[in-house]
């Protein structure tokens, strides 16, 4: 087994932390859309799992059916975080297997 170099691992996991924080700022920048109602309702979510914007179509609003609304926007937030947490893993897979950090003993030195 290779003998375990401390200041190597601890550089190797300060330039894996800067590489996270790259992603997270990357993936906060970006949005998804999602909607539900046939487009009546459409969400849009970044990569910080913020809703950005819930917009409405004008017939919705007129129809005077709160409870259906109410239930159209869950359904359009919760597709659009999905949607968003689906973004943010692909961009982690990209790291790689804990984002290329090389350990002794683990198949990678």
């Amino acid at each position: 087994m290779a003998e375990l170099d401390l200041s190597a691992l601890m550089k190797q996991a300060a330039a894996l932390q800067d590489k996270l924080k790259e992603m997270q700022d990357s993936a906060a920048e970006r949005t998804v859309t999602s909607d539900s109602g046939g487009g009546m309702v459409r969400a849009t979510v970044d990569g910080s799992m913020r809703v950005r914007k819930i917009e409405l179509d004008p017939a919705m609003l007129s129809s005077g059916d709160k409870e259906m609304l109410e239930d159209l926007i869950v359904v359009a937030v919760n597709q659009g975080l999905q949607r968003a947490q689906e973004m943010v893993a692909e961009e982690m897979g990209k790291l790689g297997p804990l984002g290329g950090l090389k350990l002794p003993g683990f198949g990678n030195d």
